[in-house]
C-alpha cells in the first residue's frame, strides 16, 4: 500500500468523461467544505481519446496528461485513483490499481457482473487499501434524515416501499449506439446504470435483500452506430444501425430479510421523466417520501393516528447528514455535485485514518449480487434468492 502523507494526498483520474470531471471538481472542493481534509494534489489524468487528457490537465491543473491508465498504476507518487472509465474497464483498472497500492474511488456498477465486483473487492482486501463506490444518492442529507427516522423506529416496522429511477436520457431514437448499449462493454443496461442505485438505497435504508422476481424490456431495439468517439448521450443519424443488447427498463419485486416488500422500477427511456429518482417507504406507524429533483425536502408522516395521518414536508437543514458543510440554514439548495463532494470526503477521510466510510466495495458486491439475481429471475421467470 502507498505510504500516504496525511497532509497531502496525490490523486489521479482514469477516464475523463463527464464523471471524471465530477470527481475532479469534488477533489478541488474538499477543503472548501471540509477544512480539516488534507491538501489534494492532482497528479495525473488518463484518457485514450486524443487530446482529452491534455485538455483536462490544462483546465484543472493535473501535473501529467496520459493516454494509458497503466502509467498511473506505475507511478509511485500517486496515492489514490478515481476510476471513471466505462463499465467494462472497471475490473481491470480496479484490480491493477489496488495491486499497485492505490486507494480507489470507483464508479458503480464496478464492472459487468458480481464476479467483476468480487475480483476488485479481493484485490482491495489483499492490498489493504481503502475503497469508495459511487452510490451518491445515499449522501443526500434528506436521505440521511430518512435513514435516521427508520433506524430510530419512528416509522414502526417497515412494511412496503417503492423505489423509482426513471430517466429519459436514452429516450430519443437517434441516440448513438455507444458502449452503454452493448453487453460486452456496458453490461446490463439500465439495470447496472440506474437500478444499481435503487438497490443500494434499498439496502442502505431497509437492510438486506433475500429474493427478487423481475422483468426487463428493450423498447428501442436499434440505434445508429457512431462514426467517431462519443461522450455523454450523443446522437447519431443515418448510416448503419446496430442492435441494442441490454435492457431499457426493469421492474422488480423485492423481499427483504426483515419481511418487508419493495417494488423497484428503473427506465432510461421514460419520456417526460428527467432524473425522477426517489422512494416512498411505509411502516406500521408512518412513512417517508423523497424525490431527488427536490433533493432538500423530505415528506414525513409521523405520529400515532395511523389513519388519516397527514404528510408534512420538511426542509432539511444543518442537523441532517453533511448539510451543514454546505449551507447554514434550512431550505437552501444543494446539488448533485455536492453529493459527490461528500462522497469524495468519505474517500479522503478513509485514506487518512484507515476507517471505511460511506459506500464501499462491499456494498458494490452486494448490489451486484442482487442485479445478478434480477437477471436470473428474468431468464427463469421465477423468484431467485439473492443469497
Amino acid at each position: 500500500m502507498t505510504n500516504v502523507n496525511p497532509t497531502e494526498i496525490a490523486v489521479a483520474v482514469a477516464g475523463f468523461g463527464w464523471m471524471g470531471r465530477v470527481h475532479t471538481n469534488a477533489y478541488l472542493r474538499q477543503r472548501h467544505h471540509f477544512p480539516e481534509a488534507p491538501s489534494i494534489r492532482l497528479g495525473a489524468v488518463a484518457d485514450e481519446v486524443p487530446g482529452r487528457a491534455e485538455e483536462a490537465a490544462a483546465q484543472f491543473g493535473f501535473r501529467a496528461a496520459l493516454t494509458d491508465w497503466r502509467d498511473i498504476a506505475a507511478d509511485a507518487n500517486i496515492d489514490a485513483v478515481s476510476i471513471t472509465a466505462p463499465n467494462f474497464l472497471h475490473r481491470e483498472i480496479g484490480v491493477a490499481m489496488a495491486e499497485a497500492g492505490k486507494h480507489i474511488w470507483i464508479e458503480k456498477p464496478v464492472g459487468l457482473s458480481s464476479d467483476d465486483a468480487k475480483a476488485v473487492a479481493a484485490a482491495v482486501e489483499k492490498a489493504g487499501v481503502q475503497s469508495t463506490v459511487g452510490f451518491n444518492y445515499r449522501n443526500a442529507p434528506a436521505v440521511a434524515m430518512a435513514h435516521d427516522l427508520i433506524a430510530s423506529g419512528e416509522l414502526g416496522t417497515i412494511t412496503h416501499s417503492r423505489f423509482r429511477f426513471l430517466s429519459d436520457y436514452a429516450a430519443h431514437p437517434d441516440g448513438a449506439l455507444s458502449w452503454r448499449y452493448e453487453n460486452a462493454r456496458g453490461g446490463s443496461g439500465v439495470l447496472g446504470d440506474l437500478a444499481s442505485h435503487g438497490v443500494d438505497l434499498v439496502r442502505h435504508l431497509l437492510g438486506d435483500i433475500d429474493a427478487v422476481v423481475a422483468d426487463t424490456a428493450i423498447f428501442i431495439p436499434q440505434r445508429a452506430i457512431p462514426t467517431g468517439a462519443t461522450s455523454g448521450h450523443a446522437r447519431a443519424t443515418g448510416g448503419k444501425l446496430g442492435p441494442v443488447e441490454n435492457d431499457d427498463f426493469v421492474s422488480a419485486l423485492v423481499r427483504l430479510s426483515s419481511g418487508g416488500r419493495v417494488t423497484l422500477d428503473a427506465s432510461r427511456v421514460a419520456v417526460g421523466e428527467q432524473n425522477n429518482y426517489g422512494f416512498e417507504i411505509h411502516g406500521t406507524k408512518g412513512a417517508v417520501y423523497w424525490d431527488f429533483r427536490r433533493m432538500n425536502e423530505l415528506g414525513t408522516s409521523l405520529g400515532s393516528k395511523y389513519q388519516d395521518q397527514s404528510i408534512t414536508t420538511v426542509w432539511v437543514g444543518p442537523d441532517a447528514g453533511a448539510y451543514a458543510r454546505f449551507q447554514p440554514g434550512s431550505a437552501s439548495s444543494m446539488s448533485y455535485d455536492d453529493l459527490k463532494v461528500i462522497e469524495g470526503n468519505n474517500f479522503i477521510a478513509s485514506i487518512v485514518d484507515g476507517k471505511p466510510r460511506g459506500a464501499t466495495i462491499a456494498d458494490a458486491v452486494a448490489a451486484a449480487e442482487t442485479l445478478d439475481a434480477i437477471t436470473a429471475s428474468v431468464a427463469s421467470r421465477a423468484w431467485v434468492d439473492v443469497r
